[in-house]
């Protein structure tokens, strides 16, 4: 366990024992996929699965990190306003975000010697660079003895993410630091707020990882951030024919018009910013229909929501592929009531919904099915059923 082995690197590698452990879970996206950085709600929970560190404060203000993973060198930096980023993908990069931003916020603070390891897979779009930054920041937070405002963090982190190059939204900061056990949470944002939902008994949410990296700050972040400005593209034009002005999201252009209008207000875009338009509303107001299905019990209209998500997200948004559309027949055939990438895409991961009766069958026919003939036995940490967990926490090594 990464508790028992981050003492030990840390002890290795830089001669101290740790004084605090701090923990940033990952996420599943459950539905509102591409639509936090155009405004709009979403539906995610944090996993059982997250990133953990083992550190102890140092006088000065030079950070040292070691990886569990070979794959990841040892990265050194020293605090301030102005870090300078390393190269473009360089998993330091990450914790440099963190720092640079806490930083700006707080004010000159004493750097660590940490140790870290991960229980998520990768570039599975399961939000493992934003519960690194989140891990980070709690790690220098703890560490300074800082005290600080939760949704304030939330939104500072969300920002301060940027220092990658990537122009996303504020969700998987926001579900990091501020989930409840056994709960989903919908995100709104500015100013970002949590509504927690308890997940109902019985649902189970099946993770399957597409083995295809999705790697934001790599060969997908142009496509990435080009979405980011054809919705907002889009949104401008809409909003200039219904006469409503200059808007800064998607969310009052929502509230100010139902759904099927608004549709309809698009049909005259060219047709690339008219698909991805339609992409972004009619996911907004699965996001609502999703929240009221899981509160009533509604598995199969939570499933067909799911189900319209990913047709959306492949056809409208160009975000899918073929072992993320595979993953998801495989597990529609095999008995999940309904199943959608999860994530930027590009690659990454599917969650899939089935009953408590029916999750075995799911698991087992996604092992047979998409895995098996990929030469993978045991697929291991690629799939697995999410638990509903907490956000992140620092405590006494």
């Amino acid at each position: 366990m990464l508790r028992d082995l981050l003492p030990a690197l840390l002890q290795r590698t830089y001669a101290g024992a740790p004084t605090l452990l701090a923990r940033a879970p990952g996420r599943v996206n459950l539905i509102g996929e591409h639509v936090d950085y155009c405004g709009l709600p979403v539906f995610p929970m944090a996993i059982q699965r997250g990133i953990t560190i083992a550190a102890r404060p140092r006088p000065d203000r030079v950070v040292r990190i070691a990886n569990v993973d070979p794959q990841f060198p040892p990265r050194e930096f020293v605090l301030g306003p102005d870090i300078p980023p390393g190269a473009a993908g360089d998993w330091g990069n990450y914790l440099q975000a963190a720092a640079q931003a806490l930083v700006r916020r707080y004010g000159d603070l004493r750097g660590v010697d940490a140790a870290i390891g991960s229980d998520l897979p990768i570039a599975a779009g399961l939000s493992s660079s934003a519960a690194l930054v989140v891990d980070v920041a709690v790690t220098l937070l703890g560490a300074n003895g800082v005290a600080y405002d939760l949704h304030e963090l939330m939104e500072l982190l969300a920002a301060g993410e940027r220092y990658v190059g990537t122009a996303g939204g504020g969700m998987d900061q926001a579900i990091s630091l501020g989930a409840r056990a056994g709960h989903a949470a919908r995100i709104d944002f500015d100013p970002v707020r949590l509504t927690h939902v308890r997940v109902a008994d019985g649902w189970r949410f099946i993770v399957a990882w597409s083995l295809v990296q999705a790697e934001k700050s790599g060969p997908a972040k142009q496509a990435y951030n080009e979405r980011t400005h054809q919705t907002a593209e889009a949104r401008r034009l809409v909003a200039d024919r219904l006469g409503l002005g200059d808007i800064p999201s998607y969310a009052p252009l929502l509230a100010a018009r139902p759904t099927d209008d608004l549709l309809d207000a698009g049909a005259t875009l060219e047709p690339l910013l008219r698909r991805r338009y339609r992409h972004v509303v009619s996911e907004g107001a699965r996001v609502s229909a999703a929240i009221a299905a899981m509160e009533r019990g509604d598995v199969a209209g939570f499933g067909t929501l799911m189900d319209a998500s990913h047709a959306s997200l492949r056809d409208d948004y160009d975000v899918s592929s073929r072992e993320l559309d595979r993953l998801v027949e495989v597990a529609r055939e095999g008995g999940a009531v309904g199943a959608r990438l999860t994530g930027a895409g590009f690659g990454g991961c599917i969650v899939a919904l089935a009953s408590a009766a029916a999750a075995d069958a799911v698991l087992a026919d996604l092992r047979e099915r998409f895995y098996g003939p990929r030469g993978i036995r045991d697929p291991g940490e690629s799939l697995f059923v999410a638990e509903p967990s907490a956000g992140a926490g620092v405590e006494a090594a």
